[in-house]
């Protein structure tokens, strides 16, 4: 069984899951259930923290992809930090970093929450 982990915290406002091993058809829901209460303490800004994620499949993308409308309908967003290039290429490969931001580190990525709110 593949090994994956998910921390929550917050930050200025912005919470942040901070993502580690592998995400794949058997543990997006994990994932997915902290997505759900998330969204039903409507708290809406969200930075994935990928530092220590080592492994996505199609099936751990596609939960970004079936929250991302809702987050979004709600004036918040989904972010993204700290990417290995392993899980940049497999994101860069979908044409991801057309639909989310995707931040260096952690700080870059809670200062584009903050400006959004200026």
């Amino acid at each position: 069984m593949t090994s994956f982990k998910i921390d929550v915290r917050e930050s200025q406002n912005v919470n942040i899951l901070d993502l580690q091993g592998y995400l794949d058809a058997h543990t997006t829901p994990e994932l997915e259930k902290a997505f759900q209460t998330l969204i039903e303490k409507k708290q809406f800004n969200i930075l994935v923290n990928c530092k220590d994620l080592t492994y996505i499949s199609s099936a751990g993308v596609g939960v970004f992809m079936a929250y991302i409308e809702d987050v979004r309908e709600h004036n918040g967003d989904i972010k993204f930090s700290n990417m290995t290039s392993k899980v940049y290429n497999i994101f860069d490969l979908l044409e991801f970093p057309r639909i989310y931001d995707i931040a260096k580190d952690e700080s870059e990525a809670i200062a584009k929450f903050l400006s959004l709110k200026k």
